[in-house]
């Protein structure tokens, strides 16, 4: 057994080496989603496909990761060598949908694969029927993108450029998946070089051997936490707006049995899966339950294989959080995974109350594609601007603009300057939408609004994906639903037009202003609890303009 001092060391070392990929991601990258936006996430997987170590970007991408590990592996056992590069997108095949890309790199260590590299990163375009990687109008997965299963681009060291060729002619813009894809592998080289250095520096029988103590250790952390919560059987619900297709408040259900230092999460009463995108592939829901665990316990738990070991999950194959094959799933990584996540923590509140959020906004994006009158070159613009508002917690008021709650604050509004530069767009306005917020003794963090001109010189095409325009974040243990969103087009000659979350095909001709009003975050407690002081800091910031209640 190692001494504690030399756990502690590896476990940073494992935390730094993850941090610095990222880095270097977030400095090579192209696409603004990626190097502004920052809708990526960097890991290190061992040789068993368990989580060792985690950067703090986008908590729903790394909880599905060792199933992409396995994944990988299986297929190719004792084909894979060292210098190997790997791809995977398909939910079907151990991701958790098609836009988000993982790159694997194999760390060999004594003639073994020790260890794994591993970036996720979103795509701007991953081909489909439609622009910008999500399509509403998908009723099976064939529509949504091209689907990469376990597949190896460098083989020991070797480009296999017929693999690249066909992969970049079946997006839209080869150009920027390049520079994202090289980025990517970049990151995940930058881990092997740093792991291997780790093993050079400690020898590898100590670092192989830390890693179950790191995990064990995560292990006795997360129990610990639980112990202390109410043993009982509780019933959590969410409700998605609808999938696009017609099918209305789609519900997940939870049913959560919590007994000493563990916890089953039953999603088997959850609703059927539907004809729409909102579909969660398995490793998606399967983070996204750990994803709840990790918004719960201790934030100074590391957040590994070990963590998750307390929660078992049950689910039935054929609803909406265990759909069969072909069933699309594009939108599952937003929602239904924050509903997921929702109903977990809305039925252990009655565990652990000092525990419990409130609802965070849901995501709500619109993807713009036309030319660009500067450059005549051919765009697509993802809104990652105009966050909604994070929920409120025992710890205090949820954060302004934080955005949708399965990356809690990990993915950011990019840059306006860079944003009006690059595209032709002019952000009139970019400001906090007041009143938007849930009321409680802490209140929901504020959304945005935003009225974004489109600058072209010729007609444009939009799509949207998301959700919240009727079931708005929800307020806990007695505090306020936030307001829901509302997008509004704005077209010279026309009648406003309300945009709704799942749309294809949206005309967008020159001079077209999106008027985008986001989400609020739900309050936690009573509003007759917040204290005069708080709401006096609302009205003098303007977050807060009505008459207060309470």
């Amino acid at each position: 057994m190692l001494d504690p001092v030399t756990i502690s060391v590896l476990t940073h070392r494992f935390s730094a080496i993850v941090e610095e990929m990222g880095e270097a991601m977030l400095r090579t990258a192209y696409s603004q989603i990626l190097n502004s936006s920052r809708d990526f996430s960097t890991a290190i997987c061992d040789g068993q496909a368990r989580l060792v170590a985690q950067a703090e970007h986008v908590p729903i991408h790394v909880g599905a990761i060792p199933w992409a590990v396995e994944s990988v592996r299986d297929f190719f056992g004792a084909r894979v060598r060292p210098g190997d590069v790997f791809l995977l997108n398909d939910p079907y095949h151990g991701n958790n949908h098609l836009p988000d890309l993982t790159a694997f790199v194999p760390v060999f260590v004594d003639g073994q694969v020790a260890f794994w590299s591993i970036n996720r990163a979103h795509q701007s375009d991953i081909g489909g029927s439609t622009h910008g990687a999500y399509n509403p109008a998908a009723t099976e997965i064939w529509q949504e993108g091209l689907r990469i299963t376990p597949l190896k681009l460098y083989d020991a060291g070797e480009l296999r450029d017929d693999v690249l060729k066909m992969v970049t002619t079946n997006v839209r813009h080869p150009h920027d998946f390049m520079g994202d894809l090289r980025a990517m592998i970049g990151s995940a080289r930058v881990g092997e070089r740093r792991l291997l250095a780790l093993v050079e520096d400690y020898g590898s029988k100590t670092v192989i051997e830390a890693v179950d103590e790191i995990l064990d250790g995560a292990e006795r952390q997360a129990r610990a936490c639980i112990r202390g919560w109410r043993d009982g059987t509780y019933r959590g619900e969410a409700v998605l707006d609808d999938d696009g297709h017609g099918i209305e408040n789609v519900a997940i259900r939870a049913t959560v049995t919590k007994k000493g230092d563990g916890f089953t999460v039953d999603l088997s009463a959850s609703d059927p899966q539907v004809k729409g995108f909102v579909n969660s592939s398995f490793p998606n829901t399967m983070s996204s339950v750990h994803m709840a665990l990790a918004f719960l316990i201790d934030p100074r738990t590391p957040k590994n294989s070990g963590t998750f070991r307390p929660v078992k999950v049950i689910t039935r194959e054929g609803t909406v959080v265990h759909p069969r094959p072909p069933a699309p799933v594009t939108l599952a990584t937003n929602h239904c995974a924050q509903e997921i996540a929702e109903a977990v923590i809305k039925a252990l509140a009655r565990a652990c109350p000092d525990r419990a959020i409130a609802g965070w906004s849901r995501r709500f994006r619109i993807a713009i594609k036309g030319v660009n009158p500067r450059t005549k070159r051919p765009f697509i613009w993802h809104m990652f601007h105009a966050r909604g508002g994070g929920g409120a917690s025992p710890a205090g008021d949820g954060w302004e603009t934080a955005g949708e709650g399965q990356a809690v604050g990990g993915i950011k509004f990019g840059s306006v300057e860079v944003a009006e530069v690059r595209f032709p767009l002019t952000f009139e306005w970019h400001e906090f939408r007041p009143d938007s917020a849930g009321d409680g003794r802490h209140r929901g963090g504020v959304g945005s609004v935003l009225r974004l001109r489109v600058d072209t010189t010729e007609d444009g095409v939009a799509n949207t994906a998301g959700d919240g325009t009727r079931h708005p974040s929800y307020g806990i243990l007695g505090g306020a639903d936030g307001l829901p969103h509302r997008y509004r087009l704005l077209s010279r000659g026309r009648a406003p037009r309300t945009l709704k979350t799942k749309e294809v095909g949206i005309p967008v001709r020159p001079g077209d202003v999106f008027f985008v009003e986001s989400a609020g975050g739900g309050g936690w407690g009573p509003p007759a609890k917040r204290r005069r002081e708080a709401r006096a800091a609302d009205a003098e910031n303007g977050f807060v303009r009505r008459r207060a209640r309470g």
